[in-house]
């Protein structure tokens, strides 16, 4: 097989990681973590959505939608039980509890439409901190 060969096969190879259980419903939490709608908990109804002085981010915009996460579901401890099982399933390697976490190492076995979910849940939940632009791990959610 000549390099061309090898060149024409990679563009239509798919990764088989990308089919396990794990990555597969790591992207069905992500489709599932918000639903459409501001939020209406009692604190955003009181302050007609103003969101001044959260700690976490309770409304997104998606795609020009307004969105809110599902509390219920998206706790830190629930997003990283998630995180880990997809990690190990993709990578075959624990996954990091501290430090920066490798975003795109998450976003090559995160659908692409759903990468733009990825950052504000994991803000939101309280998984990571935003530090100087990195995306770090919370000693806590571990």
């Amino acid at each position: 097989m000549n390099t061309d060969d090898k060149m024409t096969g990679d563009l239509f190879e798919v990764d088989k990681r990308l089919s396990l259980k794990p990555v597969v419903d790591f992207n069905a939490y992500l489709r599932s973590a918000f639903v459409d709608g501001p939020c209406t908990c009692v604190r955003c109804a009181a302050g007609n959505g103003d969101e001044t002085g959260y700690a976490f981010q309770h409304t997104f915009n998606f795609e020009a939608k307004p969105v809110q996460r599902r509390f219920a579901s998206t706790a830190g401890s629930d997003v990283l039980m998630a995180l880990k099982k997809a990690w190990l399933s993709y990578t075959k390697a624990e996954l990091p509890l501290s430090g920066v976490l490798a975003l795109e190492t998450v976003k090559a076995f995160v659908e692409p439409q759903l990468h733009k979910r990825l950052a504000p849940l994991f803000l939101a939940s309280g998984l990571v901190k935003d530090v100087e632009g990195s995306l770090c791990l919370l000693p806590q959610a571990a």
